[in-house]
């Protein structure tokens, strides 16, 4: 019966389904990558290509195709003799995307505190609320969707399309912490708190409260994910 429910798991988050308008190595490479994000695929796990094959219904091909896709977004590590496996969540790489995601938020931020419109500003209020609501859901994936419309308001209100296509190309990466982060429940409380003080500061075009605002919000994101992984 065990065997039975861990081949029902597999099935459910690693069956493709085929477009006609979608070129197959892309469905399984957004197949691969949520798995990935969501941590149903662990760090260190071996992604090996017959297994895949077999477990979402494909050829080799597109799966080969798709690991050297995640390869080039950092998601994916080749390792000699061993072949390839989910990158680990390490230290280094934590600090390096965190510091990055801070400058480009308090940046999204003070534009935010300036350029906001006020049917942007009651969106974003919305989806503050809307964040707050999916806590009392304890479901972690609609928790970090909702994180994450959040802070796209913040980024659209700022105007700077430059600075949106940066926190897109981010977004994969950071995606991968924020949903180790909200795994922590006793961080709940403190993310709403840390999103009302985001739109409150905006709501008052108060920049400097925004900025600290952000910087705490970033430090105990990482904080959080330190002390739940283990790293050093």
């Amino acid at each position: 019966m065990k065997d039975g429910k861990k081949e029902k798991k597999e099935k459910d988050f690693l069956l493709v389904t085929a477009d006609e308008y979608i070129p197959l190595r892309d469905v399984v490479f957004k197949t691969l990558r949520k798995a990935i994000l969501t941590g149903e695929l662990k760090p260190g796990e071996r992604l090996m290509e017959i297994h895949l094959a077999n477990r979402m219904g494909v050829s080799r091909t597109p799966i080969r195709e798709a690991i050297r896709m995640l390869e080039l977004e950092g998601m994916v590590t080749m390792i000699p003799r061993r072949g390839a496996e989910v990158a680990q969540i390490t230290f280094k790489g934590l600090k390096d995307v965190l510091e990055v995601r801070g400058a480009l938020d308090r940046l999204a931020i003070e534009l935010a505190c300036e350029r906001i419109s006020k049917e942007q500003l009651a969106r974003l209020k919305e989806a503050m609320l809307a964040f707050e609501k999916s806590i009392k859901t304890k479901n972690e994936k609609v928790i970090t969707q909702a994180d994450v419309q959040f802070h796209d308001i913040i980024v659209e209100a700022g105007g700077n399309e430059k600075l949106a296509q940066m926190v897109s190309n981010l977004s994969e990466q950071v995606y991968r912490y924020r949903y180790e982060c909200v795994k922590d429940a006793s961080r709940h409380e403190e993310l709403i708190m840390e999103h009302r003080r985001m739109y409150e500061s905006i709501e008052k075009k108060d920049k400097a409260g925004a900025t600290e605002a952000v910087k705490l919000h970033i430090a105990k994101q990482e904080e959080a994910i330190i002390r739940n992984l283990h790293l050093e």
